[in-house]
């Protein structure tokens, strides 16, 4: 097949998976292993050698994905039934002081981004914000915003969330590296996101009649709450109250948010009544594998080789294993210390599972895509036609991401796509881990951005604040999309240092 056919093809393809996700609602695992398929076909793998070439894609993602995204994910469940997010919160909540609230919000919302999914995180802590926003009299935007935004970025950027940990294995990137340079990235960006979020809230928007009710009693009007922002009480913050659960599903397809919370809370009347465990417990809790990650990833550019540390260091550090090392922790100090039984420790690390599953076979099915396009020489001609629009690689990742993220609403998805599409590009570069890593990072950055009404974490920041949709728009998505352009614009400055 000529090269403009190959293009042909592939334009075809991502447009028709686009159409099945979109248009048909299909699951993106069925609609990404049919498009693979007839893309095989059509561009001449024989029958013979295409479920090989399929298996091959699927397994060279799920080697490198599946324990990290299954691990992270009981890590993130245990410290959420343990009451540690809350912990997490109300430790922020004192250090940081009454004053500087939503700045503690963000930052917990930082934190608990790293181990937890974003949806579930914001159904987590959503009741601390509705709590807070009742007692000072404040608009609940001003708690929600920032603290939302920050977990978006984490999740967006940094393993063991799906999205990366899939790019990472796709362009055979370091974890390490990339929470080396993506740590402090993510950490400015959920910070813009902050001041921008604070910017976008002295503006108060009306609510929901029912979310407002819910947060500030029947009886207050949004006239009521502009009054309050426009001359400042002294109250302070409350205790937290109930949420809604939005139905819609999350980026990462599997039980709804709101199906995770049912089935957490029908675990948690099941674990004995405990206080909630220290703040510095579940803080050290969540560093403590990427301190290990980090720590491999060094020993092996600094120390020299058969030196007896940097062994321990490179096995230790081995994301699964630092990942493995942290859940026996989590389950003992949070769980069995703590009176939970084996049976019921086992039920809460298995209750991660049935969501991420999914995940992984979503980000499967994007490296069968990805194995496709190698396969058919796809992937070459893609590469030549992308190098000829002169664009450099960061850029070309960013851009193609944030269109993908916008045209079908999963950042998982557009990542994965992507990274299928833009692998034969970026094998031909030559570039160096730490270049690898920043590619991996502005891709991200482009999954950050244009987050709008077909993405279901849209829909579930817009109904648990009282959002309209058009004021979703003016500030979830401006806040989403300043998030990611701050994010590819810092890659593209640490590239400099590469």
């Amino acid at each position: 097949m000529s090269p403009t056919g190959l293009l042909l093809l592939a334009a075809g393809g991502v447009a028709v998976l686009l159409v099945l996700v979109l248009r048909f609602k299909m699951h993106p695992f069925v609609a990404l292993v049919l498009v693979s398929i007839a893309v095989a076909l059509i561009g001449g793998i024989s029958p013979g050698d295409l479920v090989g070439t399929i298996e091959a894609g699927m397994g060279s993602v799920f080697g490198h994905i599946a324990v990290i995204i299954a691990l992270g994910a009981m890590i993130g469940r245990i410290i959420e039934l343990s009451g540690g997010a809350q912990s997490l919160a109300t430790g922020m909540i004192n250090k940081f002081g009454n004053r500087r609230t939503p700045l503690a919000l963000t930052a917990t919302g930082f934190l608990l981004g790293i181990p937890v999914f974003f949806e579930v995180g914001v159904i987590i802590l959503m009741p601390m914000a509705y709590g807070i926003a009742r007692a000072a009299k404040k608009p609940l935007l001003l708690f929600a915003l920032p603290m939302c935004g920050a977990m978006l970025v984490v999740h967006a950027f940094l393993p063991p969330h799906p999205g990366p940990v899939a790019v990472a294995g796709v362009f055979g990137a370091d974890i390490g590296r990339i929470l080396m340079w993506g740590l402090p990235l993510t950490a400015v960006v959920a910070l813009v996101c902050y001041f921008v979020a604070m910017r976008m809230t002295r503006t108060v928007y009306p609510m929901a009649d029912d979310v407002r009710a819910e947060v500030y009693g029947l009886d207050v009007t949004d006239e009521d709450i502009a009054d309050w922002n426009a001359h400042p009480g002294t109250a302070a913050e409350g205790s937290p109250t109930g949420h809604h659960l939005p139905s819609a599903g999350g980026d990462h397809p599997g039980l709804s948010p709101a199906e995770e919370v049912a089935a957490s809370t029908t675990l948690v009347n099941q674990l004995p009544e405990r206080p909630a465990p220290s703040f510095t417990m579940i803080a050290a809790l969540i560093l403590l594998p990427i301190l290990l990650i980090l720590s491999g990833t060094l020993a092996t550019s600094l120390l020299p080789d058969g030196n007896v540390v940097r062994s321990i260091l490179i096995v230790v550090g081995a994301p699964f294993v630092a990942l493995l090392i942290d859940v026996l922790l989590a389950g003992y100090l949070l769980g069995l210390r703590r009176g939970w039984s084996l049976t019921a420790l086992s039920d809460v690390a298995g209750s991660a599972l049935p969501g991420v599953a999914v995940v992984i076979l979503v980000a499967g099915a994007g490296g069968a895509f990805g194995k496709v396009l190698v396969a058919t020489h796809i992937g070459d001609a893609v590469s030549t036609t992308l190098q000829s629009t002169g664009l450099p690689i960061l850029a070309l990742a960013f851009l193609f991401t944030m269109v993908l993220r916008a045209a079908q609403g999963s950042a998982t998805v557009a990542l994965v796509t992507t990274a299928g599409v833009i692998a034969p590009l970026v094998a031909a570069g030559g570039y160096g881990p730490n270049q690898l890593a920043l590619i991996c990072l502005a891709m991200g950055a482009g999954g950050l951005a244009l987050s709008h009404v077909n993405d279901a974490g849209y829909w579930i920041v817009v109904k648990l604040t009282g959002l309209s949709v058009k004021d979703g728009l003016r500030t979830w998505t401006v806040l989403t999309t300043i998030g990611g352009v701050v994010g590819f614009l810092l890659t593209a400055a640490l590239w400099q240092l590469t």
